[in-house]
């Protein structure tokens, strides 16, 4: 009777244990991740006439501070363009996922950032082609607009290009001043309803004035949209060039 009571307590000990080790392994597992949506969100329907709109938008990333810029826009439920650049896309291409399926709009910055002024048509076409298939292939999106390197461009240029060309009315000089305060104060204060205001990711002083930039605006009366979504009533016409919406 011993010898048999024995070996059923350790079989119930073993029983234990094996039970304990399973809610153990089971209490280490991280959660699983939300499931990503099908598809990247729709363009959302605004009426930009009634609203102040304003555009922020983002040149020459993806970057080393991309990511902390998506996580302050995701945080304060706003939506942003970057004119992304092709030879940066590959590099990031989960931030280019990112961008798109958190309601962000992708768009056309060209391949390697040159002067498209004096180009051939032909090399022109493939700055865009090459950086249309990059961000197609990292997304699953088709960029439908574009942002000339510099501002250069000219009616051969927008012949070549063959999309809307988005320019801007608010310049933030970022890349030039590199200075946090600087950038708060020129994209809170110059911004008027309707306008496109130009930034670049690449810059770390930029994205740590985003939460001061994005707060002020809102203090202001601003919704914060993607260029498409601010121009959602207007046809844009291939090659012609948008400063803002009126």
């Amino acid at each position: 009777m011993a010898v048999t009571a024995g070996c059923g307590g350790q079989g119930e000990d073993g029983q234990r244990k094996a039970a304990a080790a399973r809610q153990h392994v089971a209490l280490k597992k991280k959660a699983a991740p939300p499931a990503r949506p099908a598809a990247p969100p729709a363009m959302r329907r605004l009426d930009c006439a009634r609203l102040k709109c304003v555009a922020l938008t983002y040149d020459d990333g993806p970057g080393a501070y991309t990511g902390q810029l998506l996580d302050m826009l995701r945080r304060s439920g706003a939506r942003a363009t970057f004119f992304m650049l092709g030879e940066n896309v590959r590099g990031h291409a989960h931030l280019v996922r990112r961008m798109a399926y958190e309601g962000h709009e992708l768009a056309n910055h060209t391949w390697s950032h040159p002067k498209l002024t004096g180009m051939s048509g032909g090399a022109v076409r493939s700055e865009i082609s090459r950086t249309q298939r990059a961000i197609q292939e990292a997304s699953g999106v088709v960029p439908k607009v574009f942002r000339p390197p510099y501002g250069a461009t000219d009616a051969q240029v927008g012949r070549a290009v063959g999309m809307p060309q988005i320019m801007w009315s608010v310049d933030s000089m970022d890349w030039l001043h590199r200075n946090m305060a600087r950038n708060v104060s020129a994209g809170v204060k110059q911004p008027k309803p309707g306008g496109v205001v130009l930034f670049h990711d690449i810059h770390q002083a930029t994205v740590k004035a985003t939460p001061s930039i994005l707060s002020g605006l809102r203090q202001r009366g601003f919704t914060l949209v993607t260029v498409s979504e601010l121009f959602q009533a207007r046809t844009l016409r291939a090659g012609s060039r948008y400063t803002e919406l009126w």
